[in-house]
C-alpha cells in the first residue's frame, strides 16, 4: 500500500471506531450504569467515611462516560486500521471486510478476553485503593503477553500452513496459544479482592455488561471498517454515460 492508501484507512479506522464507541455508549449506559449505581449505594451503605464528590456522579455517568468511551474507540480503531494494513492479504486469500472481522475478532479477544479471564473488570467497592498499582501492573502485562501470543500463534499458523495445511496449522496453532496463555494464567498470581458480603448477582450482572460493551465495540468496529475498506480498496465502477446522457446499457 502506498501512503495515501494508508492514511485514508487511518482515517477510516478511526471513524469506524468513533461510531463503534457510540454503539458502546449506548450499550455502557443502559447495561452498565445501572449496575455501577447499584455498587456506589452498596459502598456508601457500608462505609462509615464521607468523601466529598469531586465530579458529580451524573456527570460521571454521562459526559464522562461518552468520554471515555468515544476515545478509546477512536485510538483502538485508528491503532486496528494499522494493523489492517499489515494483515490484509497476509492472513489468507480474503477480501477486505473479512480480514477486518478476523481483525476485530482477535483483538477482541487478545486485548480484552485474555486479561479479563484472569483479571475480571470489578465495580465500586471492590478492590482494595492500596493495590490498585500492583493490579493495574498485572492486567495490563497480562493484556501485553496477550497480545503477543495471539501474534505468535498467527505466524505459526502460517508458517506450518504449507507443510500441514491450512486446517492442521490452525488446530496447532490455537493448540499452542491456549496453552501459553493457560501457563501465563497459572504462573501469575491471582487478585481476589471482592467482600464476602458484595452480592455475587450484582458482581456478575457487573462483568456481563463490561464484556458486552466491549463485544459490542469490536463487533461494530469490525463490521463498519470492514465496509469502509472495502469501498477504499475496491471502489465500484461509475456507470459509463453516453454521448445523450444516459447510462450505457451493459452487453448481454
Amino acid at each position: 500500500m502506498n501512503s495515501a492508501t494508508v492514511r485514508n484507512l487511518l482515517v477510516r479506522g478511526m471513524l469506524a471506531g468513533l461510531a463503534a464507541g457510540v454503539l458502546a455508549l449506548v450499550v455502557a449506559y443502559f447495561l452498565g450504569e445501572p449496575s455501577v449505581d447499584r455498587a456506589i449505594g452498596f459502598e456508601e451503605a457500608h462505609s462509615h467515611e464521607h468523601e466529598m464528590e469531586v465530579v458529580s456522579r451524573s456527570l460521571q455517568s454521562t459526559a464522562g462516560l461518552a468520554t471515555g468511551v468515544l476515545v478509546y474507540g477512536v485510538a483502538f480503531g485508528g491503532i486496528a486500521a494499522l494493523a489492517f494494513c499489515v494483515a490484509l492479504g497476509r492472513v489468507g486469500r480474503i477480501g477486505a471486510r473479512a480480514t477486518a472481522l478476523l481483525l476485530s475478532a482477535g483483538a477482541f479477544l487478545a486485548v480484552y478476553v485474555v486479561p479479563f479471564l484472569k483479571y475480571p473488570a470489578n465495580p465500586p467497592s471492590v478492590g482494595d485503593p492500596g493495590t490498585i498499582g500492583k493490579r493495574t501492573t498485572l492486567y495490563f502485562l497480562m493484556m501485553l503477553l496477550g497480545v503477543l501470543l495471539a501474534v505468535g500463534a498467527a505466524v505459526l499458523g502460517r508458517r506450518l500452513a504449507p507443510r500441514l495445511g491450512t486446517w492442521y496449522a490452525t488446530v496447532v496453532a490455537v493448540a499452542g496459544f491456549v496453552l501459553a496463555i493457560g501457563l501465563a494464567y497459572a504462573f501469575l498470581p491471582s487478585v481476589d479482592e471482592v467482600p464476602r458480603e458484595f452480592p455475587a448477582t450484582l458482581l456478575w450482572r457487573f462483568r456481563l455488561s463490561a464484556l458486552a460493551i466491549q463485544a459490542v465495540l469490536w463487533g461494530g468496529f469490525g463490521l463498519l471498517f470492514g465496509e469502509l475498506a472495502e469501498r477504499q480498496l475496491n471502489p465500484r465502477p461509475k456507470p459509463a454515460a453516453n454521448t445523450a446522457g444516459g447510462a450505457v446499457p451493459a452487453a448481454r
